[in-house]
């Protein structure tokens, strides 16, 4: 067996479960030829490097803040990652041409049905980056509508402080797509009034690292149901890792 090797791409990504995930299922499944590394870059810009300097590289995932910057640096898109606007799956093929593919919006929506209810039938999306891009993705595949809610705010998008009790009361799902409350930075949360949850809310945070963020623990103590994003994380895992190894 020929060594492989598959790794992550982002920036300051200590903190990510992806390369311990890996290994271990490597481990499980005897493949001790097979590797997963974390490639911390300050810009994307060094990722054709990366790709040309690593022997036996076959593919990667890719993290914050480099989802949509990707993009051009790519051969080719699959059509799902060609919608959504963001990648977070590369394969290189033998001849090293790079394939971008989303399998977020796969993740989420995995981890996210088995919580939903008839009356969760609109959601508030936090955030406007590329992960952001395959939620809204997602929600569109479960006929859920969806605003966006950003710092600044525009025409098309709510801004945190546009988010009146009334405006709130009319969306049941709300789904953390920022880095915000990601290890170390645990005391942070989105600025949001968590009074106005309720137990008929679904709080959905992508980050799992902690475990229950602050945007979860204060949303939970108003009764709303909480998920973080490592079964999303697991999911979304497990389907590149077919894509990585389609014949």
């Amino acid at each position: 067996m020929k060594p492989k090797i598959f790794g992550l791409v982002g920036r300051n990504i200590s903190y990510s479960f992806s390369a311990g995930y890996f290994k271990e299922k490597f481990k499980k499944a005897n493949l001790k030829k097979y590797t997963y590394t974390n490639f911390d870059i300050p810009t994307i810009k060094q990722l054709p490097d990366i790709l040309r300097l690593t022997k036996g590289l076959k593919g990667v995932n890719v993290t914050i803040p480099y989802k949509e910057e990707v993009i051009p640096l790519l051969d080719s898109l699959s059509k799902n990652a060609r919608i959504i606007g963001a990648v977070n799956t590369i394969t290189i093929d033998k001849k090293g041409r790079t394939k971008g593919y989303n399998t977020d919006h796969y993740g989420f929506k995995k981890a996210l049905k088995p919580l939903l209810e008839e009356h969760h039938t609109k959601a508030l999306i936090l955030g406007t980056g590329g992960a952001s891009k395959a939620i809204a993705y997602a929600l569109r595949k479960l006929n859920i509508e969806y605003d966006f809610v950003s710092r600044t705010g525009t025409d098309v998008i709510y801004a945190y402080q546009d988010l009146t009790p009334e405006v709130f009361a009319d969306y049941q799902i709300v789904i953390n797509t920022t880095p915000i409350g990601t290890f170390p930075e645990v005391d942070a949360a989105p600025p949001l009034d968590y009074a106005l949850f309720t137990p008929n809310h679904i709080a959905f945070d992508l980050v799992y690292n902690p475990e229950e963020t602050k945007f979860l623990r204060l949303a939970k103590a108003q009764g709303a149901a909480t998920k973080n994003g490592y079964d999303m994380l697991v999911h979304q895992a497990e389907k590149a890792w077919a894509i990585w190894n389609k014949k």
